[in-house]
C-alpha cells in the first residue's frame, strides 16, 4: 500500500469571493486498487495518476468546491463512487446542482483499500461535514482542510465555526500517535507530533 500525491490547480469560491487555489489530491491504494482523496479541479490529471486500478471510492474530505469539482465527471470516468459526510450537502449543493454524492461518509466508518483499513473520522469545524481519514498501519492522516502544517483549516466563511474546529483536532486528531504523518489538503506535509504543542497558541490567536 503507498500514498501518492498530485498536485491541481483551479479556484475556490464561496460567499461572493473566489480565489486561485492548488490542491493536493491523494491517492491511497497498490497496483490493483486505489482511494481517491478529494477530487479536486482536473479530472483528466486524477484518471491518468489512478491508470487502470479500480476506484474503491472518492472520498471527499468535505464539499468546497475545490475539493469536489471533479469528483463527478471522475466517478462517470471510473465507475468509483463519490463518498461524502451528509452534513455537507448544503456545501456540495452549491459545487453541484445536478449531481450527487453515491454514498454517505459516517464518523468510524471503515474503507477497506486491499489489506488497509480507512478510518473515518468526523471532525467538523471548516465545514460541518468535514472528515479525515486515518489509516493507522500506514501512520497516515488524510487531513482534508482541518488541520495544516502551522494551525487549523480556516473558520471565517459560511458553515464553518472556529470552536468546534478546535474541539475536533483536540479531542480527535491530537489524540492520534504523535509519529502519524498529516497529508493535508493544501501544502505541506506535517505530523500529530510537531502540531500537538501549538494548540493553545492557535485557541489564543483565534484562526
Amino acid at each position: 500500500m503507498r500514498v501518492e500525491r498530485l498536485v491541481t490547480s483551479g479556484t475556490f469560491s464561496l460567499d461572493g469571493g473566489t480565489w486561485e487555489v492548488d490542491n493536493n489530491v491523494w491517492l491511497l491504494g497498490d497496483d490493483d486498487q486505489v482511494l481517491v482523496v478529494d477530487a479536486a479541479h482536473d479530472a483528466d490529471a486524477i484518471a491518468t495518476a489512478v491508470g487502470d486500478r479500480r476506484v474503491v471510492g472518492i472520498a471527499c474530505t468535505h464539499a468546497h468546491d475545490d475539493h469536489v469539482n471533479a469528483a463527478p465527471e471522475l466517478a462517470a470516468r471510473t465507475g468509483g463512487p463519490v463518498l461524502l459526510h451528509p452534513d455537507d450537502e448544503v456545501l456540495w449543493k452549491l459545487a453541484h446542482r445536478s449531481a450527487a454524492p453515491d454514498r454517505s461518509l459516517a464518523n468510524g466508518q471503515i474503507i477497506r483499500v486491499g489489506d488497509s483499513a480507512v478510518h473515518v473520522l468526523h471532525t467538523p469545524g471548516h465545514a460541518p461535514g468535514a472528515v479525515c481519514l486515518y489509516v493507522p498501519e500506514l501512520d497516515a492522516l488524510f487531513s482534508g482542510d482541518t488541520l495544516f502544517q502551522g494551525g487549523p483549516g480556516a473558520t471565517g466563511r459560511s458553515y464553518s465555526d472556529f470552536p468546534t474546529i478546535i474541539a475536533s483536532i483536540s479531542r480527535t486528531l491530537l489524540t492520534l500517535p504523535a509519529e502519524t504523518v498529516v497529508h493535508t489538503g493544501h501544502g505541506d506535509d506535517t505530523s500529530i507530533g510537531a502540531e500537538a504543542p501549538h494548540l493553545e497558541d492557535w485557541i489564543r490567536r483565534g484562526h
